[in-house]
């Protein structure tokens, strides 16, 4: 599997164009076999830095490597992984707040809905 197709490759730059906006994220990638989750809203011009929310055992908001990522060699032969079924549905500051509540990244509707609640009374 291609790890990131061109299509996402392109919405991805064309969001790390425009810094400073909460992008919805536009990929999520996993580790089939164990701990490591992202997702991805933004990609620099050099085609390997991506910026989004990672969590290797603690999620937090940061730049990782597209390269680094790609070239993980897990047991029986396998690698980091794309969820093809994935839609960003709101801003990573959603699931952001919603992997801060839960202590990992989430993508159920339900967690996703209560972190938006908690980020707009915030707002207010």
């Amino acid at each position: 599997m291609i790890l990131l197709p061109q299509d996402l490759r392109e919405r991805l730059l064309a969001n790390g164009r425009r810094r400073g906006l909460d992008h919805v994220p536009v990929v999520k990638f996993f580790n089939p076999l164990g701990v490591g989750s992202w997702l991805a809203s933004e990609l620099d011009e050099d085609g390997d830095t991506l910026f989004g929310l990672a969590d290797l055992g603690e999620p937090e908001l940061g730049a990782f490597s597209l390269v680094e990522m790609e070239s993980v060699e897990l047991p029986f032969g396998l690698g980091i992984e794309r969820d093809i079924l994935f839609e960003g549905a709101f801003p990573l500051s959603v699931y952001a707040q919603a992997a801060r509540a839960a202590g990992r990244i989430v993508i159920d509707d339900r967690s996703l809905r209560a972190a938006a609640a908690v980020l707009q009374r915030e707002d207010r």
